[in-house]
């Protein structure tokens, strides 16, 4: 049986998505070989409010599966859940949003599909990102902004300064993604980012929970 989101409509989860500040970002790959479910409850325990699946080596119905569980885990304790890639999959399971590349179903197609969620955009530029804002999205991903190895990109990393570019006048909420580690947040802040995505940072630490919660501290820090 499905779950339901925590959340009862588009406003709720909008207004939940502007208020987080750590965004994890859970792949089986870069988890030490631990079950992303354990991953998943030691964020929750660490006070995370959102995070996203992003499987890209699992079948459709195997990453189905897992965000039924994932949906169980995030209603427990009122988190968001973004699903990556698959507007179906986040349709089907209940979630609060899905998160689409250049290269998925377009903004405009899944806004026409997705009723109540949240659709976020991956951006690398200003155009996309204006693009991204005309077709609808609720919030776009800039990235990366420094060398990564989770994800193969072409762009190249934007750095701050583009960053700051890219949110001149945006006029939705961003998040920032790539190669983000605990010593760059500072740096993140004075670009004027608030909402940050990271990977192996969280889901590679020897404690999961405590991490979150030290990398949560650092929003609370004068």
């Amino acid at each position: 049986m499905t779950i339901k989101s925590p959340f009862s409509d588009k406003a709720e989860r909008l207004a939940a998505f502007r208020a987080i500040d750590l965004y994890p970002v859970i792949s089986s790959e870069f988890t030490n070989d631990r079950p992303v479910l354990e991953i998943l409850r030691a964020a929750a325990h660490g006070g995370a409010k959102i995070v996203q699946l992003r499987e890209k080596n699992k079948t459709k119905a195997e990453i189905y599966e897992l965000a039924l569980k994932y949906r169980e885990i995030t209603a427990e304790h009122k988190m968001l859940l973004i699903i990556n890639d698959h507007a179906d999959i986040a349709l089907a399971c209940g979630a609060d949003g899905v998160h689409l590349g250049q290269d998925d179903l377009p903004l405009a197609a899944a806004r026409e599909i997705c009723g109540d969620l949240l659709l976020g955009s991956s951006t690398h530029n200003p155009e996309e990102a204006e693009k991204a804002v005309l077709e609808g999205a609720d919030y776009i991903n800039i990235g990366p902004i420094y060398p990564t190895g989770t994800k193969a990109v072409s762009c190249g990393t934007v750095g701050t300064a583009m960053l700051k570019k890219i949110t001149s006048g945006l006029g939705i909420p961003f998040t920032v993604m790539g190669g983000i580690k605990a010593k760059h947040i500072p740096e993140l802040f004075t670009a004027g980012a608030t909402r940050i995505a990271m990977v192996t940072e969280i889901t590679q630490a020897d404690d999961v929970c405590a991490k979150v919660k030290e990398l949560r501290s650092l929003w609370k820090t004068p």
